[in-house]
């Protein structure tokens, strides 16, 4: 049995890992502001954690950071900024101090490192991109530094489109479909880089258990679709059209910087270490997804 910290414990991806890992048997500590049953008291604006109470711990995992969604004011990207390198700078550097240390370290990223638009299949080893997430990620994934200086082995997960029906992009999306109104954004030639949330939980759990994982790994599926192939399949699942269109302009007109780099930005991002290590994926393809999801 484990011991599991995990800060952003209580958010989509947070809550179903833990509901995993409890239903097998392990036992979660959650990192909050807010006391609780098996919670650990920590605020990374103002450094504060209570390190005895994660003495012993066998991993810590780390989900924690400000929703991206909405305009960018210059306050909100310092929010989405501080919110994901504070914690995990303090959390590194815990985890450098702790005797005994954990066995691992899981700090989430995102696939926002390869920037907005790129040529060509993306793996682990290709170079950072251009704009404000590819800085953010850059600066998220270096503030993991002490903790894999202090010898803990670490896992950077880029996080791909996470699809669940109960948040995210997903749930947005749902909304046009279901009033018969959905279709691609833009000329919807864009790549999507999307993953299930069953497989994001069993990527972390494989990486929780697998000694040789570490560094940068995709938390992508390995069959990216384009913003129009979502469209279609998505309104084939849901026995809905799904053709028309919103115009590119309308999107960032409403939603500016956000909207050019998240449902506009086009990068085509592959799981090359996770396959590599032999993870398989439960929905590898995005239909049995949907269906899955949507069911």
């Amino acid at each position: 049995m484990m011991t599991v910290a995990i800060a952003g414990g209580t958010g989509l991806i947070g809550s179903a890992l833990r509901a995993s890992l409890e239903a097998d048997g392990h036992r979660c500590l959650i990192l909050s502001r807010s006391p609780g049953e098996n919670t650990v008291r920590w605020d990374p604006e103002t450094g504060e954690i209570d390190a005895g109470a994660l003495a012993g711990v066998d991993a810590v995992v780390n989900l924690a950071g400000r929703n991206i969604g909405g305009r960018w004011s210059e306050s909100v990207k310092r929010e989405i900024r501080e919110s994901r390198v504070a914690g995990t700078e303090l959390l590194a550097r815990l985890i450098a101090e702790l005797e005994p240390k954990p066995r691992v370290f899981i700090n989430a990223s995102a696939i926002g490192y390869y920037g907005i638009e790129r040529d060509g299949d993306l793996a682990e080893d290709a170079p950072a991109g251009e704009g404000f997430l590819a800085d953010v990620c850059r600066e998220w994934e270096a503030a993991a530094a002490p903790a894999i200086a202090s010898g803990v082995r670490t896992v950077l997960l880029r996080n791909g489109v996470v699809l669940t029906p109960d948040g995210g992009a997903l749930e947005k999306i749902l909304t046009p479909f279901k009033a018969g109104i959905g279709g691609p954004i833009g000329d919807g030639k864009q790549w999507m880089s999307w993953i299930a949330l069953d497989d994001v939980v069993g990527l972390i759990r494989f990486c929780l258990n697998h000694d040789s994982i570490s560094g940068p790994v995709n938390a992508t599926a390995p069959a990216p679709v384009t913003n129009a192939e979502f469209a279609t399949t998505l309104g084939e699942v849901m026995d809905k059209p799904s053709a028309i269109t919103t115009p590119a302009f309308a999107v960032k007109f409403a939603f500016g910087q956000m909207a050019e780099e998240t449902v506009l930005s086009s990068v085509r991002v592959l799981p090359a270490k996770a396959e590599a290590a032999g993870y398989v994926f439960r929905f590898p393809t995005l239909q049995p997804a949907l269906e899955h999801l949507l069911s």
